[in-house]
Order: C-alpha cells, then structure tokens, then sequence
C-alpha cells in the first residue's frame, strides 16, 4: 500500500486527527481559513465528542549507525537524530532533546496562532523559543539519585499584532501555553507503559 493511500484510508476511519485537527480533503483547503477550519472541527466534536480522542501518529525509532537515529511515521513523517561528538555520536543531526524542545516550542506557537485566528487577533509576529537545562550525569548513570530528565524549562515568546493590546497578547501566549498538547503532555507526565520484543 502506498503511503498515500495509507494517509487516505486513516483519515477516512479517523475524521478528527492528532491534535484534533481535521483531516480535510486538499482541495478543500483552498479556501478555508484558520478559523473556519477550527470551527469545522469544533463542531464535530461538540456534536459527537468521542471523535475528539484521538490516537497520536506512532513514532518509530530505527538506529542506522553510530548513534544516529531514523524516526518515521506510517504516513511519510520522517526525522534525524544524533549524539553530540561528546557523547559518542557524529554531530550529524539534532539531538533528541532539542527535537523535544522544538516539538513543545512549535506545539505552542502553532495553538497560540489558531487562537489568534479564533478570536480575530491577526499576527504580525510570532516566535517561540524553548530552553531547557538538564543534569547529564542522569543519562549517563552517573549517580543512583540523579533524573536524566530536565531540570527546567523556560519559554519565551515574541510576539505582535496592530489589533491587540499587550495585555491581551499575555493573555494569548498563556492561553497558548496551557492548551499546547506538547507542554501539557510534558508538565502532566501521562504514565507511559513499555513493552519489550526481543527478536
């Protein structure tokens, strides 16, 4: 099956997708504005909110060589990661904590601009910048009592509109920040299962 079709026949038996975006036919999309397209979706889960729980896209992670990483979806995602030189790797593609970092700065910016679209607010500028620092002795099994997770997080936005009075815009960007599935998935630490498969 290609995976164009693949694409088609999941958003078929799936009309809402990850995120809750709707999966709309291209020819659609021509003519539909941000708003229309989230009132769209809105609708639909309002009318039957069972379509609004949704299962994300899988990610899978294939070592290639070294410590670099191919990560692909069923449906043509795709993504690189390596280790810094450091620790062993090639420096030959982001790392896999900068990808979270970008997953939660683009996951945030994208739902601050479908609420500016909501409400009418038309951005001038929008940018989102995710910093993070982390303990490496956690990865490493440096100490018993030492989480390899990050020990902060800051986010910082620029943004601007003619439209909104700064106030607003705070009241925008924090808006963003609470309902980002990224960040929300990060500071609510959803249990995660692992299963092992040894082949």
């Amino acid at each position: 099956m290609s995976v164009g079709q693949h694409k088609r026949d999941a958003e078929a038996e799936h009309p809402v997708g990850e995120s809750g975006v709707t999966h709309l036919k291209e020819d659609d999309m021509s003519d539909v504005s941000i708003s229309d397209a989230l009132q769209r979706v809105s609708d639909v889960m309002l009318a039957d909110p069972a379509k609004a729980h949704t299962k994300g896209t899988p990610a899978t992670a294939r070592l290639v060589e070294g410590l670099r990483i191919e990560v692909s979806g069923p449906t043509g995602e795709s993504a690189l990661t390596d280790m810094p030189t450091a620790m062993g790797g090639a420096s030959s593609a982001p790392a896999p904590a900068w990808l979270l970092r970008a997953a939660i700065a683009s996951c945030t910016a994208s739902v601050i601009a479908m609420r500016a679209a909501q409400i009418g607010v038309h951005l001038k500028t929008l940018e989102a910048t995710v910093e993070s620092e982390v303990d490496q002795r956690g990865m490493l099994g440096l100490g018993e009592n030492v989480s390899a997770a990050f020990t902060s997080m800051h986010l910082r936005v620029r943004i601007a509109a003619d439209d909104a009075a700064p106030e607003d815009l705070r009241a925008l960007v924090t808006w963003g920040d609470a309902h980002s599935p990224v960040a929300s998935t990060v500071r609510d630490s959803p249990v995660t299962s692992v299963e092992v498969k040894i082949v």
